[in-house]
């Protein structure tokens, strides 16, 4: 017995057989965006694991001033050895978040770039944790906030892109 292959429709099915025309140059440039922010959180992991001894120094500095003695006998509240482990930690904590970063950024290109409906969305949530992030910064003043401020234009660079009509169209119809 032999089969005879299953027909197919004309070229004007194509869309509706999950073939997509070609990428639209908003989501494109949206996942170019997203690149440039992860390299961009990279380099804040590097900055950070090359000023480690700074970071450390300026912790101690704070907590030392911050700890107070205790009235009753006299001593501080934090010892040396656990100003010490707070810098060590707090440097340890900084480079993991901008990995964290990193991997955030380069996964949201990668899936942006494939057409996933749902990577708009959670690229957008994530955006808007930045946002919360970058509002909250602003009550501390410090040099990082030039960095935190341009990363945070590039993902609204990249969120206007990932929403425009040229995007929408070319993701919807792998609904």
């Amino acid at each position: 017995m032999s089969y005879q292959p299953y027909p197919t429709g004309g070229g004007s099915n194509q869309m509706a057989l999950g073939q997509r025309g070609e990428q639209p140059s908003t989501l494109r440039n949206a996942v170019r965006l997203m690149w440039v922010g992860g390299g961009l959180s990279l380099i804040g992991v590097i900055v950070t694991l090359a000023f480690t001894s700074k970071i450390k120094r300026a912790v101690t500095t704070a907590a030392n001033k911050a700890n107070v003695t205790n009235k009753a006998d006299g001593k501080a509240i934090l010892t040396a050895a656990q100003i010490h482990t707070l810098a060590s930690t707090t440097v340890t904590l900084l480079a993991i978040f901008g990995i964290i970063g990193v991997l955030l950024w380069v996964w949201m290109a990668w899936a942006n770039n494939r057409g996933s409906s749902w990577a708009r969305i959670v690229a957008s949530v994530l955006f808007a944790l930045n946002t919360i992030a970058l509002i909250l910064e602003f009550g501390r003043a410090s040099i990082s906030i030039i960095a935190i401020i341009l990363e945070w234009l590039i993902g609204l660079g990249a969120i206007i892109l990932l929403w425009r009509r040229e995007t929408t169209a070319y993701i919807s119809p792998q609904r």
